[in-house]
């Protein structure tokens, strides 16, 4: 919670709390952007699918709004332990992950970050640093290293976005060893433009904030774009190694005993 006790931040399975972030998402995602609700996603208002009930949720609430309406941040968190025992990850729709689990090892902490939002009128800085300082908590306690899921850029278009998508293709692909890639019948080029026309202001100019955010940190973009037409959106790859996030940012988003309130419910 922060200091003047308006901000809660909490990890959470309580049926309550999910219904709220999936009222949030379908606020962010289908009446804000392009994505295309289902009849029954449509008659409740709510985004949903298989993996929420599977998920820690993340979320911020504001305590000054009314009952029913504080939810305002939200991130959706799945380890690879419970993956493995429900049929895998989100992502894996989209790309082919075996790489990164070969690299990782059967050991290895894996976490996928996914759904992530903020109601519009919480669109700041301080907002995005109580879902990342919650992040940082959970990856401490749960010794994750590896931190991963698909960001977007808006649009069913990849050539709309050809100058962003040619400079990650060109600056920020992972090791060869353990570089993700789109599945084969999902897969579309990135690498759109010649390396000698990509102007490197304007092309971090076009990326999207949450990606821009992620490459701060220190994160790889897999091979391959990948069109999800539910969402409206063009998809790539994050995957970010715990150990590559500069000092400074873990810093500002250490963990802090006491910030996160978690409420399991079975």
């Amino acid at each position: 919670m922060s200091a003047d006790g308006r901000f809660e931040v909490r990890l959470t399975r309580s049926p309550e709390d999910i219904a709220a972030a999936q009222r949030l998402r379908y606020q962010v995602f289908y009446e804000e952007m392009a994505a295309k609700p289902s009849p029954e996603m449509a008659r409740l208002g709510l985004d949903f699918d298989q993996f929420d009930t599977l998920c820690d949720h993340l979320m911020v609430f504001d305590r000054s709004r009314p009952d029913g309406d504080r939810a305002v941040g939200t991130y959706r968190l799945l380890r690879r332990s419970v993956a493995e025992m429900h049929g895998g990850f989100y992502s894996a729709s989209e790309y082919d992950l075996q790489p990164m689990l070969d690299y990782v090892g059967a050991s290895g902490g894996l976490l996928e970050l996914g759904r992530s939002c903020v109601h519009r009128d919480y669109r700041t800085n301080a907002t995005i640093q109580l879902l990342w300082r919650g992040i940082s908590t959970y990856v401490a306690d749960h010794g994750i290293s590896f931190m991963f899921g698909c960001a977007s850029f808006p649009g069913t278009d990849p050539q709309e976005h050809a100058l962003g998508l040619s400079y990650l293709h060109a600056h920020h692909l992972p090791p060869e060893e353990w570089r993700v890639r789109a599945l084969p019948e999902r897969y579309q080029p990135m690498n759109l433009l010649p390396p000698d026309q990509i102007n490197l202001r304007a092309a971090l100019h076009a990326l999207p904030p949450l990606i821009k955010a992620y490459l701060r940190l220190g994160a790889y973009i897999g091979d391959g774009a990948v069109v999800d037409m539910q969402f409206g959106t063009t998809d790539v790859f994050i995957l970010l190694p715990v150990e590559r996030i500069a000092p400074k940012y873990h810093n500002r988003f250490s963990p802090d005993e006491g910030l996160v309130q978690t409420e399991y419910h079975a």
